[in-house]
């Protein structure tokens, strides 16, 4: 596809869209720590109950044209993807809350190795050494980094939000193969993921030790500001970013900057949440943020006969926060 002054590298032009996309993502790595600084272990659900509540409804004025196209297979896929997203957001916000937020922004970012790995795994095709190269740098990163105040067992939240990696790499499978979504509206396909995720959250809130209400109220101006600011930068402005940026510029090129997301997340964590990862964790720290790079890099030159292309990155987050307009944050 020939290029247009609009989408040229290193034209002033092409930065009035890769800016916003570059913002995105220090949005996204900004989370985990906003979600950290207002999160317990017995508030996770309800919290994340009352930052859908916030998203959705706005995100229902957009989508209400669309929704009214939806078939009933349509509201199914979106509903089976709603579940993948329930379980992606419970998992990373659990982690969140029992890791720092720098181990848990570069953990999840292992979905960028996992991701192709499984890909060439469904395809039977092999991946290449230098993609295997790098997703082994990548985990002896993660290693590093989660021991990087001494060789213990990884905490919880380190084993957490390796799974939350695990379930993200589901969702984008799921995603590229479910005939039922292929051609959905996203704003549409995001609202009916979202609302299912709200469902999970409001019939598993009883479970959880503290209730909407009771911690609404409870918050404090500081706390509202963090929980709307996930709520409508991490979630609403991501996504509609993320829709304006990919139809005028490459996929590839909006992926890439999306992928800094964890260098940000390591960034913000340090600088203001006070983590200290350690010598070996700042080393582990680099390995993960080389190996990812390396490896989305070269997952994207695949001939095309061998890859599909995915793009991780869900809406949340997440972290939780929306990654993909046809995914979740």
């Amino acid at each position: 596809m020939p290029t247009t002054p609009a989408t040229t590298p290193g034209s002033r032009r092409a930065w009035l869209t890769d800016g916003p996309v570059l913002l995105v993502a220090i949005v996204w790595g900004s989370s985990y720590l906003a979600t950290k600084n207002i999160t317990r272990e017995d508030t996770v659900i309800t919290l994340l109950l009352l930052r859908f509540l916030i998203a959705v409804p706005l995100l229902g004025l957009v989508a209400r044209r669309a929704m009214r196209r939806l078939t009933v297979r349509e509201l199914g896929g979106g509903g089976v993807l709603g579940l993948i997203l329930a379980a992606i957001f419970l998992l990373e916000t659990y982690g969140v809350v029992h890791t720092s937020a720098t181990n848990a922004g570069l953990i999840i970012s292992l979905t960028m190795v996992f991701t192709p790995l499984a890909e060439a795994a469904l395809n039977r095709t092999p991946p290449s050494r230098s993609f295997l190269a790098a997703a082994a740098l990548s985990l002896l990163g993660v290693a590093l980094l989660t021991q990087g105040t001494g060789f213990t067992a990884p905490s919880l939240g380190d084993l957490l939000m390796l799974l939350a990696a695990v379930a993200r790499t589901v969702n984008v499978l799921v995603i590229h193969r479910l005939p039922a979504v292929r051609d959905t509206d996203d704003a549409a396909l995001t609202f009916v993921q979202l609302s299912t995720a709200v469902a999970v959250f409001a019939l598993l809130s009883p479970m959880s030790g503290t209730g909407p209400w009771q911690l609404a109220t409870s918050f404090t101006g500081a706390q509202w500001v963090n929980l709307l600011y996930l709520s409508v930068m991490c979630t609403l402005f991501a996504f509609f970013i993320q829709l304006w940026a990919v139809r005028r510029s490459s996929p590839s090129r909006v992926s890439l900057l999306q992928g800094t997301e964890p260098l940000w997340a390591a960034v913000i964590g340090v600088a203001l949440g006070g983590d200290h990862p350690g010598a070996l964790g700042y080393l582990g720290a680099v390995l993960v943020l080389a190996g990812t790079t390396w490896g989305r890099r070269a997952a994207e030159h695949r001939p095309a006969a061998d890859a599909r292309s995915p793009h991780p990155r869900t809406l949340d987050a997440a972290p939780p926060a929306m990654k993909t307009p046809s995914t979740e944050r």
